[in-house]
Formats: structure tokens, C-alpha cells, sequence
């Protein structure tokens, strides 16, 4: 895989980005069978960044109804990337502060 196949998108809501500005935190979708050592190379590769950590958490998802049927929407994974503190921020996240 890609280091593009791996990090789908990034998660842009008001929680990610308080761990933007503070901790050098970025959240991101990535593919379902991609490790954390995979996310910290296509991040470092993407963005041109050092990496410190990453943190993976699988999303389920969640039961919605359309009137009388009912279905899942697609589980999903997500990658928390931390930064070293030497580190320059990824410029895509700077417009949206």
C-alpha cells in the first residue's frame, strides 16, 4: 500500500483540533488493515514530519433507521498522530484554527 492508501482523510471537528493547537495532535481516517508503524511512515512520507507516537482506535458503526429498515453505517479506523516537539506543524491544519 501507498502511504495515500493508507491515510484516507484528515477528521476536522472542534475536539481534534483543540489537540492541534495545544499538543501537536492530528487525527486522521485511515485504511482498516493499516498498523501504526504504517500511519507514522505515510504521515513522515505525506507531510514531511517527525512522528512520536500513534494511537489507533476502530470506530463501529452505528445503527440508523430509514423509516421502517434499518442497517449499520460502515465501521471505520482512526489514527491519533503526536508529533515530536522539535517538529514543524502540517500546513493544511494551520487554515483551519
Amino acid at each position: 500500500m501507498t502511504a495515500r492508501d493508507i491515510i484516507l482523510k484528515p477528521i476536522i471537528t472542534e475536539k481534534s483540533m483543540t489537540g492541534v493547537a495545544t499538543e501537536k495532535k492530528y487525527t486522521f481516517k485511515v485504511a482498516n488493515n493499516a498498523t501504526k508503524i504504517q500511519v507514522a511512515k505515510a504521515v513522515e512520507e505525506i507531510f514531511g514530519v517527525k512522528v512520536a507516537k500513534v494511537n489507533t482506535v476502530h470506530v463501529r458503526g452505528h445503527l440508523r433507521r430509514q423509516g421502517r429498515y434499518e442497517g449499520y453505517t460502515p465501521a471505520w479506523k482512526k489514527a491519533y498522530v503526536t508529533l515530536t516537539e522539535d517538529s514543524k506543524t502540517i500546513e493544511f491544519f494551520e487554515g483551519m484554527m
